[in-house]
């Protein structure tokens, strides 16, 4: 560091001390040639993530856009507050890894989409509706096969509820022989 008295570049750092949680480093100098003593204090560069959006429009990232729209996905749900913190937490750590500055609006929803599918189907296909913009009932039946179709739901649907009219999968019928 140059130092603010002399203008030397050589000096020695006298203190070292953590600030504001970790989030900064205070550092008292001596300045070698002068001897006179300085402060310096080191920060994280906080760069700001930046979502871009389908129309090309650049938006800063907001986890509360996250949790909005899961929560209203989820709405009158059996789903805990837990649970929906849970899922923001799980998409912001998924973005956040990516090292990118920008991330695609599409990219987040199907973050999004991801972890509602493994928690809530009906939170899953309410998200999906919005987010996916049908245009018509044939799109949205198309994304709903896929869905069903989905390898993680394909035990799940044998265990289900059967199409039977009494309910109970594979009952047959005990009348008398013919």
């Amino acid at each position: 560091m140059i130092c603010p008295y002399c203008g030397e570049d050589n000096d020695h750092v006298v203190d070292s001390r953590s600030m504001g949680g970790g989030t900064a480093i205070r550092r008292r100098r001596e300045c070698i040639k002068c001897g006179r003593r300085f402060t310096t204090y080191e920060h994280i560069d906080d760069i700001p993530l930046m979502i871009v959006k389908r129309n090309g429009r650049r938006e800063p990232f907001l986890r509360e856009k996250i949790e909005r729209g899961i929560r209203l996905a989820c709405q009158k749900r059996a789903i805990s507050e837990d649970q929906v913190q849970e899922m923001t937490g799980t998409v912001e750590k998924r973005i956040f890894r990516q090292s990118e500055k920008e991330v695609e609006s599409t990219v987040v929803g199907e973050m999004v989409m991801e972890c509602l599918r493994e928690v809530d189907q009906v939170a899953y296909v309410r998200f999906a509706s919005v987010y996916r913009s049908f245009k018509d009932v044939n799109e949205f039946m198309a994304e709903l096969s896929q869905f069903l179709d989905h390898p993680s739901r394909k035990g799940e649907r044998k265990k289900g509820k059967s199409n039977s009219k009494n309910g109970k999968a594979g009952s047959k019928s005990r009348g008398k022989k013919k």
